[in-house]
């Protein structure tokens, strides 16, 4: 049976990459994507959505969502990582569709509460959306099939601070409350992303089978790859929204612990995902106060990496 999902995003090209395996999988029921900031302004990714969906062909719900984090400033969208248009600074068509009327909280509480026990939340930017949604209806916590969360890192360090991960620092309040919120959870971070690579090899046939989409995604990977030559050294990128994705589709190739996260909200460590394995006793009981969730620790990248690519081949 197909996973019905709504997909909260920023796109962003790995964004974008993975809006492509949610709009083309045949075990994908994509109900709607909601948009936040983060990657670029909330216009931006509400824009570059309805491109997105419009390129494949599809007519899917796009709800615009968080425009700023729930209590601190926002942070300059990063346009050295994705350009200013969030999709490599390319050349652009226009759009034809218009955002759903509703906000992208009321669109996530209404799509669950008509669908309870079915729908999965996949969100891969930061969280606000999926905060706002719990602050509208707490209800929703029971009706949920599952959330996946690509962000945090609980070995692997941080990409924006030593510790902390783009998403988790971009709105490490709204991270707190959905991390801890209780409903079925598994977070897909650093420790699995930046294991998987997205070489030019992959890319090439992922544009050859992808049309007018495939076109903006082989563009915009070219500037994407040019940042993780200089960040990481390798050659491709790291297809981080992508592997939230082959979680839910193939979990066997990923390998998880189960555990209590909490969030660091302010100081140094802000933004840091701080997991507390199940049944380890640390010298306080304060690490272990919060639900269970899951979290992945390894990954076999490559058989990860090659999947998106057959997938959009």
């Amino acid at each position: 049976m197909p996973h019905p999902i709504i997909f909260d995003t920023d796109p962003g090209v790995d964004d974008a990459q993975a809006i492509a395996i949610a709009l083309r999988h045949p075990d994908i029921e994509l109900l709607g994507l909601t948009t936040t900031y983060g990657n670029v302004d909330v216009e931006t990714a509400t824009h570059n959505a309805l491109l997105l969906a419009e390129l494949a062909g599809r007519d899917i719900p796009v709800a615009q969502g968080a425009a700023a984090p729930m209590v601190k400033p926002r942070h300059p969208a990063p346009a050295h990582i994705h350009g200013a248009n969030g999709l490599g600074d390319i050349e652009l068509p226009a759009i034809q569709g218009r955002p759903d009327p509703r906000s992208a909280a009321q669109f996530i509480v209404d799509t669950v509460n008509a669908r309870p026990g079915e729908v999965t939340l996949v969100a891969v930017g930061p969280v606000g959306n999926l905060a706002a949604a719990l602050q509208l209806d707490p209800t929703i916590i029971g009706k949920v099939r599952q959330v996946v969360i690509m962000g945090g890192s609980i070995r692997e360090g941080g990409n924006v601070t030593p510790v902390a991960e783009a998403n988790m620092f971009n709105d490490p309040d709204a991270a707190a409350r959905v991390l801890t919120a209780g409903w079925p959870l598994t977070l897909v971070g650093l420790d699995v992303t930046h294991r998987c690579v997205l070489t030019p090899a992959h890319m090439a046939r992922i544009e050859a089978g992808q049309g007018a989409l495939g076109r903006v995604l082989a563009g915009s990977y070219a500037f994407y790859r040019d940042f993780y030559h200089e960040f990481l050294g390798i050659d491709g990128c790291c297809p981080h929204d992508s592997c939230a994705l082959a979680w839910l589709l193939r979990p066997e190739l990923f390998d998880t612990a189960r555990g209590h996260l909490t969030v660091a909200t302010s100081g140094d460590a802000e933004g840091q995902t701080i997991f507390a394995p199940e049944g380890r006793a640390f010298i306080e009981g304060r690490w272990s106060r919060t639900p269970l969730v899951d979290v992945c620790l390894d990954v076999e990248g490559q058989a990860v990496s090659d999947w998106i690519a057959d997938t959009l081949a």
